[in-house]
């Protein structure tokens, strides 16, 4: 499930039980190609939490994305109160960089994002 502008993949625990998804999807920041981020997410089934498996897969796949890709940022976002997801975020290489405020409406009130992100440079590539 992957194309241009968007993709989804599997995450894996060690012994290869499906532990959930990752995804990724264009963000415009400005008038040229080159003013493209990708925004990525996670969501782990809820016995696969705390076992380290979304640091893995958020590093995993920023590492894929900078090999594969021409994009020279990828952020994610997660609300503010979601400190196992900065955490995570954190240990993957992602620098936290502010909060967008009310920028999510759920469980019937506005809510606050924490944005993340990482640069090309601050990613090795070795392994590609």
């Amino acid at each position: 499930m992957i194309s241009e502008d968007a993709g989804t993949l599997a995450v894996e625990t060690p012994d290869g039980a499906l532990a959930g998804t990752v995804s990724w999807h264009t963000v415009q920041h400005g008038p040229t190609s080159a003013c493209r981020a990708l925004n990525i997410g996670i969501s782990l089934l809820p016995g696969h939490r705390g076992h380290g498996y979304g640091a893995a897969a958020q590093r995993a796949l920023a590492e894929y994305l900078f090999a594969t890709t021409l994009t020279e940022r990828i952020e994610a976002e997660t609300d503010v109160e979601n400190i196992a997801e900065q955490r995570a975020l954190e240990r993957a290489g992602f620098t936290r960089e502010g909060v967008l405020r009310h920028s999510q409406f759920h469980a019937g009130r506005w809510r606050d994002n924490v944005i993340y992100s990482v640069l090309r440079a601050e990613v090795s590539l070795d392994q590609f």
